[in-house]
């Protein structure tokens, strides 16, 4: 009934936008201070959908031991960003970090409560695993060449993150779709607003918000697409969060 996740589409495997011409100054006070909060969001990212996959788990049983290798996944990879972190001598601010996370947090705990699958797949399997993928996109041209080496890995494995959400979805999409539409009103206008949250910080990193918008809803809009939303109905549910 469930399908596993599936190998990386070639249509999302690389980013959209251009090399910038410098990279920051990674050992300025500016730099840290900003990357003490980007770093904090990427581990506490992390460790939150490691749990999410492992909560899944609960309601999708017949899948749990897929999950369970997806969580394990995710907490590799908030490892590897603590030691990203720890390499620049920067101390993530974990404070700020759990509190962006904490809309997408409560109604994802919520949808759970309800046991409400195509909601919570929505948020952590198809926005967050998209929001996250075009940050590393966006970075990953002005990261630090160690920090550079850790997120090139981490997207691939995000991928398979974003494929196992859309194939479940896709599998499921007749008797999902309306509960989708009424989920996408409902959290994806809460990634503008972490986008606002973080823009200044975001820039001291050479990221810029315009660029994290276009590649975000390129890889959301291709996911809604691949699970069986039309091209119109794409175009409104992207309006009601990012237009």
């Amino acid at each position: 009934m469930s399908t596993p996740a599936t190998a990386p589409s070639p249509n999302l495997s690389a980013p959209t936008t251009g090399l910038v011409a410098s990279l920051p100054d990674f050992t300025s006070a500016a730099y840290k201070d900003a990357y003490s909060r980007i770093n904090g969001i990427v581990i506490e990212g992390e460790q939150e959908a490691c749990d999410n996959y492992k909560a899944l788990g609960t309601l999708v049983p017949e899948q749990a031991e897929e999950l369970g290798r997806l969580a394990l996944m995710e907490l590799k990879h908030m490892r590897g960003f603590q030691a990203c972190g720890k390499n620049l001598k920067v101390t993530p601010d974990m404070d700020f970090a759990k509190d962006f996370f904490a809309p997408l947090r409560n109604n994802f705990q919520a949808a759970l409560a309800e046991g409400k699958v195509p909601t919570c797949l929505l948020i952590q399997a198809i926005l967050i695993e998209a929001f996250s993928i075009s940050a590393y996109h966006i970075y990953i041209p002005v990261a630090d060449p160690f920090a550079r080496r850790v997120t090139e890995a981490v997207v691939k494995d995000e991928y398979l993150h974003l494929n196992y959400g859309q194939a479940w979805l896709k599998a499921h999409f007749d008797q999902v779709k309306e509960e989708l539409m009424t989920a996408n009103k409902a959290n994806l206008p809460l990634i503008k607003t972490m986008l606002n949250t973080v823009e200044t910080d975001a820039a001291q990193l050479r990221m810029e918000k315009e660029n994290l918008i276009e590649d975000f809803l390129i890889g959301y809009q291709e996911a809604l697409s691949d699970v069986g939303f039309t091209t119109r109905e794409i175009i409104r549910m992207s309006a009601q969060g990012l237009g």
